[in-house]
């Protein structure tokens, strides 16, 4: 890279209830160094001060799986989602919020495709195996980093353009999922049972969803490793480095 810089991504942290403490898993972080950027964990943090600051220094932000996103972000009740982290919900608002005025390549996984889609004015299934039944098997057991089902590329995304196929298999770990596409968005990877699972924001430098695990998988599937590549490729030349 020219200058010898690495881009800064900036991780929301994982929220551990129980024991009251922030932390992350390790494929996010040697995902994106083995593309070649440079990692760091935010605080769980809602002030715009903290946040701008961290961020300006920043090329990319990465919103991490974790806690069902609080249906009233959306409208509804909660009738069937699990556990809830409110302090991340409010967090990654302003986060996404900044990233997108600062131009920022943005990747968001799991529930970070989820939210991503909420908050650009989407809306989620609360709890698929009772609101969208279906074969697929969505929640599947470990080994994570193996694949679970298949999903299919539209022509002439992103995903299909930089993976030069129309179909691949991924790894699934979610009860959730997206009902209504954010109008501002534009699906580019659906399970077999019409199930969005990967998104994108043509209006924007880079932002790309996935429901599946990435971090889970990148090791053994190149498809992974390519998703990583292509956000710190954009990450990169966010800030011309």
């Amino acid at each position: 890279m020219a200058n010898e810089q690495r881009p800064l991504i900036a991780l929301v942290p994982l929220w551990d209830e129980e024991k009251q403490s922030l932390w992350m898993l390790p494929g996010y972080m040697e995902g994106l160094q083995e593309c070649g950027a440079v990692p760091i964990m935010l605080p769980l943090a809602e002030d715009d001060e903290t946040l701008v600051r961290a961020l300006s220094v920043c090329q990319g932000v990465l919103l991490t799986g974790g806690q069902d996103v609080d249906p009233a972000l959306y409208g509804e009740a909660n009738t069937a989602s699990e556990e809830l982290c409110t302090a991340r919900d409010r967090m990654e608002k302003r986060v996404l919020d900044i990233a997108l005025a600062l131009d920022l390549s943005v990747l968001g996984i799991c529930r970070g495709h989820q939210l991503v889609n909420v908050l650009l004015g989407g809306t989620l299934f609360q709890d698929l195996p009772s609101q969208y039944p279906s074969e697929v098997c969505h929640r599947q057991p470990p080994p994570y980093d193996l694949p679970s089902h298949t999903v299919t590329l539209p022509e002439g995304t992103p995903l299909s353009e930089i993976l030069g196929c129309r179909e691949i298999r991924v790894n699934s770990c979610h009860h959730q999922g997206v009902r209504d596409l954010a109008d501002t968005l534009q699906g580019m990877a659906y399970a077999p049972d019409g199930l969005c699972e990967a998104a994108y924001a043509p209006g924007f430098r880079f932002v790309w969803t996935v429901q599946w695990h990435p971090e889970f998988s990148f090791r053994r599937d190149e498809v992974s490793r390519k998703i990583f590549a292509a956000f710190v490729r954009a990450a990169n030349e966010a800030q011309g480095i």
